[in-house]
């Protein structure tokens, strides 16, 4: 591992987390699921995999300040802050001109910064093997074996296994496919052959830069600007002006797509969630004998089942006679809704922006 880096993006807004996540204080740095906040446990996961100065954080600028102080033992040099948010094609791509530099033969872990992962141990398994196959010209992702027809995730269809001798299994990638319809997710679990696009990748930084020459080559010849006045005195003047004009664009769209040699490795043992939205946190954190979830609050409940309360500690929270709700209480907003309604949170966002109360994002 004496050349692999991680490189964890941790410039998102969290916005079906709302009231709790926002626009100032997104959901990869709150403590939603315990003491330490989803950033630092994406740190932790590292720890007895690779030193924190082969950790780099992409962020946001107004993120900065908060993560350098949650993970002190990561160099501020390693923290590379975008001017604005571009896509992770983009962030992918600064990072690995980055690592290019610095380390020819460097391996890249491409990492989230807001996911919920138990099996640490298994995580660093998977990672030692996906690095070894990513060394031999591969571009890896982990796949999440899908519990139920989700229609927020990307799908992977796996093709034949990889022959090549591997400590882990691994297979061929057949094609990608983004967010589906419900009748496409049911048909893809019922196919027992698709998995869940985690979002984590693996990859030597040349390999996933000869992949942008080719199919995003104009992003490429932007970053090799950008690249070119890195660790010199004009790199924030160059940053700051061809940055904001690049295309916004993900990583799996323009370039795992279409990419030729993607390997799965399936991952399903990871007890793996992307924490998006306030159902997951149903599958990450222990209900109580009635099957709640309570939060960071105080609360009381008669005939109260499968509901999530999350609050303040200064607070009482009653329920009576509720089943499946979700109730987020904040210092300036309060969000109600059934358990099974969660992911419409995205359009009270969607409101509020086009609305005169978008100071509540």
């Amino acid at each position: 591992m004496d050349h692999t880096f991680a490189v964890i993006m941790a410039g998102g807004s969290g916005t079906r987390l709302w009231p709790v996540s926002r626009q100032k204080h997104p959901k990869h740095i709150l403590p939603l699921l315990g003491e330490r906040t989803l950033f630092q446990g994406t740190v932790d996961r590292l720890d007895g995999l690779l030193s924190p100065d082969h950790i780099l954080v992409v962020t946001a600028a107004g993120q900065a300040r908060i993560l350098k102080k949650q993970a002190p033992m990561i160099p501020a040099s390693n923290f590379l802050v975008e001017p604005e948010p571009r896509g992770t094609a983009a962030v992918v791509g600064l990072a690995g001109m980055v690592l290019r530099d610095r380390d020819p033969e460097a391996v890249m872990l491409v990492l989230p910064s807001d996911h919920f992962i138990r099996n640490r141990d298994l995580f660093q398994l998977v990672m030692r093997s996906a690095v070894e196959i990513a060394r031999k010209d591969y571009l890896v992702t982990l796949g999440i074996t899908p519990t139920f027809p989700a229609t927020g995730y990307g799908y992977i269809q796996r093709g034949k296994p990889l022959l090549e001798e591997a400590a882990y299994p691994a297979y061929r990638v057949r094609k990608f496919k983004e967010k589906p319809t419900t009748a496409q997710a049911r048909s893809m679990l019922s196919d027992g052959d698709h998995s869940w696009n985690s979002g984590m990748f693996i990859w030597r930084a040349d390999r996933i830069l000869e992949e942008f020459a080719h199919q995003l080559p104009e992003l490429k010849r932007a970053l090799e600007r950008i690249g070119s006045a890195w660790g010199t005195v004009h790199q924030k003047a160059v940053f700051e002006s061809v940055w904001p004009g690049l295309k916004t664009v993900t990583i799996d769209y323009g370039i795992m797509e279409h990419a030729e040699r993607v390997v799965v490795l399936p991952a399903g043992g990871l007890e793996w969630s992307d924490v998006g939205s306030w159902d997951s946190l149903f599958d990450v954190l222990i209900p109580d004998v009635d099957g709640n979830v309570v939060v960071n609050s105080h609360f009381m409940s008669l005939d109260t089942h499968n509901s999530l309360v999350y609050g303040g500690q200064e607070k009482l929270i009653v329920t009576i006679g509720v089943d499946d709700l979700i109730i987020i209480d904040t210092q300036d907003a309060m969000l109600v809704c059934r358990k099974d309604q969660a992911q419409q949170v995205r359009q009270v966002i969607s409101k509020l922006r086009n609305s005169d109360r978008n100071h509540y994002l």
